[in-house]
């Protein structure tokens, strides 16, 4: 538990902003086809191009943020968030939903660019331990914002969508009100010479970015490509492809936080993406293997592919964590934050049809296939993370140097 004080605040913040962010995004694609009477395509088309659109926001404010300080644009950021959401609940059309659905993306991208130096600022000498509180905090609210999305997905009336929708705008406007309670972090001073696009012109930085892009589409296996495989190609109950990755939920919420205290520098980050790579690869076989056997043998192989994956899943996180805060220089966290998001937001935009493709059109060589590729990141990161460390001077936070 964390004590009283600043981090407290911040974790406060993000569980609110994350209630109203699931409840939302678990009732979006119902409430724009059965209320606003946009169609499955449409709905899926906005949403990837608001997600795509939304990426160009990370840099430019994350550069802002370094500037000027995070507390106040991360509380702009999450006014202009409320401002969009609400506006959702005039959607008549489908330009106007892709429009404002981009403004929302926008805001978002833009506002987790910010939060970035709020939490180097404010995670002490451990960043990357109190990045993992974080996680588990806003998973607990994930999992609390299925019960009203679960009763209003029942009722299933516009008021309930529309009383969500307002509800996660209200969400944005109550974190930013807690924000405010921050202390505001003064800019770090840029080192002369820096160039103004320094993020983006440190290859070693892209190449940890673009590892963690590949790692990063772990997320979607559950959420997208398990539940179609139980339901398509395994013999378990249909209610079975639901409650699944309840599991997921579970160990993320009670083992993040003691899985990031072994990981206290980059060499035991990287290592960490390996150890990742080999459950990612071990979870993935299981999961295909459930493929044809009888309905007890699926639930089983099934519930232990979960339970490996997310194994993975805390070491990939833990080792995100460090790398990102270890190859950032203090001056320059807001940027580099947007860098690395736009790396691991690519990769979740790109997920499903990657998935869709290799996953549920190929089935268990694809899966088998998928794993593979997750291993071979793993791999590859110890080398890479020790090229990019060797360019960071011993002093870096998180231990870069160990």
């Amino acid at each position: 538990m964390l004590e009283r004080g600043p981090r407290r605040t911040l974790a406060a913040a993000s569980f609110v902003n994350m209630l109203g962010s699931s409840v939302f995004t678990l009732t979006a694609a119902l409430y724009f086809t059965r209320c606003v009477g946009l169609s499955a395509a449409q709905v899926g088309l906005g949403m990837g191009v608001g997600a795509l659109v939304g990426l160009l926001a990370g840099v430019p404010v994350g550069r802002i943020a370094d500037r000027r300080g995070p507390r106040g644009v991360y509380r702009a950021t999450l006014t202009a968030q409320a401002v969009a959401m609400a506006l959702l609940v005039l959607v008549r059309s489908f330009w106007l939903y892709t429009a404002l659905l981009c403004l929302t993306e926008l805001a978002g991208s833009a506002a987790q660019a910010a939060r970035g130096p709020l939490v180097r600022g404010l995670g002490g000498p451990r960043p990357a331990r109190f990045r993992a509180y974080l996680r588990a905090a806003v998973n607990l609210a994930s999992t609390l914002g299925a019960l009203p999305a679960a009763l209003v997905v029942q009722l299933d009336s516009r008021p309930g969508y529309v009383c969500l929708v307002l509800g996660n705008a209200l969400s944005y406007l109550v974190t930013a009100v807690i924000v405010g309670r921050l202390p505001d972090l003064p800019p770090v001073q840029a080192p002369s010479g820096t160039g103004r696009r320094s993020a983006l012109r440190d290859h070693r930085y892209l190449v940890i970015t673009a590892l963690n892009g590949v790692l990063s589409m772990n997320g979607a296996v559950l959420v997208f490509a398990l539940p179609l495989w139980i339901v398509g190609h395994t013999h378990a109950p249909r209610w079975f492809a639901g409650t699944s990755v309840l599991l997921n939920t579970v160990m993320v919420i009670l083992l993040q936080v003691r899985t990031g205290r072994s990981v206290d520098s980059g060499a035991r980050a990287a290592r960490a993406w390996r150890q990742a790579g080999f459950a990612f690869l071990a979870g993935t076989t299981l999961i295909a293997c459930a493929s044809g056997m009888p309905a007890w043998s699926a639930v089983l192989l099934v519930l232990l592919g979960v339970g490996v994956h997310t194994l993975g899943e805390l070491r990939h996180a833990a080792g995100s964590f460090e790398l990102r805060y270890a190859l950032a220089p203090a001056h320059a966290q807001g940027q580099y934050s947007g860098v690395f998001l736009f790396g691991s937001g690519l990769a979740g935009v790109a997920a499903p049809s990657v998935l869709a493709w290799l996953c549920l059109a190929r089935g268990e060589p694809g899966w088998i296939c998928l794993g593979a590729v997750f291993c071979c990141a793993g791999l590859v990161a110890p080398s890479a993370a020790r090229w990019a460390l060797r360019s960071r001077p011993d002093e870096l936070p998180g231990g870069a140097a160990g």
